[in-house]
């Protein structure tokens, strides 16, 4: 009889505790959010994110040397130059987080649309103060660059033949800075519509 009475209890406490576990895992699984993906093209995406690196290597590369040569001839450093270095490391350093995101699968839109546009409105600053140097009415870059150096063609070797070509890099280096400020600018309005149509579409 007492074998029966603790065969009994032991049945009981073990439909009891798997009552419990069962609750538990019941519960667990109510509390778990099942994590929502969306489908990025892969194409669009890797070719925006080529752009910008693409732009933002460029313009860094640039104004890094301009910035040497500024410190080499005793000349003030115009306040552009620094301001498009620091916002191309900072478009790089977006793009290292999107690398990131997508490695762990949580790539949202939301994330994409803010950071660009947050990134656009710096960009522009520095589009806006390239074009007015380049293309401004008094003294500007285009100005002097086509009368001073795309209407000479000195040749031979001489001095005045090595500062034309460094003249003729510099003024081709600030062409290089204005269509790849171009082009990053675009590249962003680009990725914010895509990132809504994805949102849009999942």
């Amino acid at each position: 009889m007492a074998d029966w009475e603790k065969m009994t209890t032991d049945t009981t406490d073990s439909l009891r505790s798997v009552e419990s576990s069962s609750s538990l895992g019941y519960n667990s699984q109510l509390v778990v959010d099942p994590l929502r993906t969306y489908k990025w093209p892969p194409w669009q995406l890797n070719f925006w994110i080529f752009a910008m690196l693409l732009a933002s290597t460029s313009i860094m590369a640039v104004f890094s040397l301009f910035v040497q040569m500024q410190y080499r001839l005793l000349l003030p450093v115009p306040w552009y130059f620094p301001y498009c270095i620091v916002v191309s490391i900072v478009a790089i350093a977006f793009l290292v987080c999107i690398f990131c995101l997508i490695a762990h699968r949580r790539l949202l839109p939301a994330i994409v649309m803010s950071g660009a546009f947050v990134l656009f409105v710096l960009w522009m600053v520095g589009l806006v103060a390239v074009s007015m140097q380049l293309w401004g009415p008094n003294g500007s870059v285009h100005g002097n660059c086509s009368l001073q150096v795309f209407n000479r063609s000195p040749t031979g070797m001489s001095q005045d033949t090595l500062a034309w070509m460094q003249q003729k890099n510099i003024c081709q280096s600030w062409y290089l800075v204005f269509f790849m400020s171009l082009a990053g600018a675009m590249s962003l309005v680009w990725v914010m519509v895509m990132a809504y149509q994805v949102y849009t579409s999942s």
